[in-house]
Parts: C-alpha cells; sequence; structure tokens
C-alpha cells in the first residue's frame, strides 16, 4: 500500500450555489481552475485539488474547513481585505483589529473569514 503522506490530498469544499462561490475562489483567493463540470469545480492548491462541490442543502460548518499558512498573515490579510473579505471576529479570543489572534507565546498566529456559503476558511503563520 501506499503511504498517505505520501500521495496528494483532495479537499472538497461544499456550496449550494457555485455560481456565487466561483468568483470568490477564482478572484477573491486567486486560485487556479482545473475544470468545471456539472457537480464540482476543481482548483489547483499546489499540487492538490480542491473541489468546490454542489450541494443543494449545504450548511457551513462552524468550524474550519480549508487553511492555509502563509509566510506574513498581517500582509496577506491586509491583501484579502482590499478584495473584499471582512475577517471573523470571536469573544473572548483577544484578536487584534484585524482578526488576527496570536498564541500567548506570541509563536502562532491565526485568523479566519468566511466564503459566500459561510464555509469557514484560515490563515495561520508560525
Amino acid at each position: 500500500m501506499q503511504a498517505f503522506s505520501t500521495i496528494p490530498v483532495t479537499v472538497f469544499v461544499l456550496t449550494r450555489d457555485r455560481a456565487l462561490s466561483k468568483p470568490f475562489y477564482d478572484l477573491v483567493l486567486g486560485l487556479t481552475q482545473q475544470s468545471d463540470g456539472d457537480y464540482s469545480t476543481v482548483y489547483d492548491l499546489n499540487g492538490s485539488e480542491l473541489h468546490l462541490t454542489t450541494v443543494k442543502d449545504h450548511k457551513a460548518s462552524v468550524h474550519p474547513v480549508l487553511g492555509w499558512a502563509v509566510t506574513d498573515i498581517r500582509k496577506t490579510a491586509m491583501g484579502l481585505v482590499q478584495r473584499g473579505v471582512s475577517f471573523t471576529l470571536y469573544d473572548g479570543y483577544g484578536q487584534d483589529d484585524l482578526g488576527i489572534w496570536s498564541s500567548p507565546d506570541g509563536s502562532s498566529k491565526m485568523c479566519w473569514f468566511a466564503d459566500p456559503d459561510g464555509n469557514v476558511l484560515s490563515l495561520s503563520e508560525g
């Protein structure tokens, strides 16, 4: 059996309305679309695939479904804000003005935002 650690990952993000969600993934996030079929739009995620899949009655989870590790979270978040993204503020997290949470020792940072369906996406640094 092939080791799972050597196989590219396929990620499924569900949407009620792909026509509404595709511009977000195409233009806001800047993902490269590989194909667009009857049931999903496939994007390249650095060698892995993201399938934006239509599910009529989809209800978004309150937990992140997809995240990116970035080298400069503040710069990346500010770039997304310029593209119309609003970051989620959670009571009691002590996030900064942009919505970035820092671990108590300052070694890790995270922030969260939603796609048009309310799926929680994240950025992390550290």
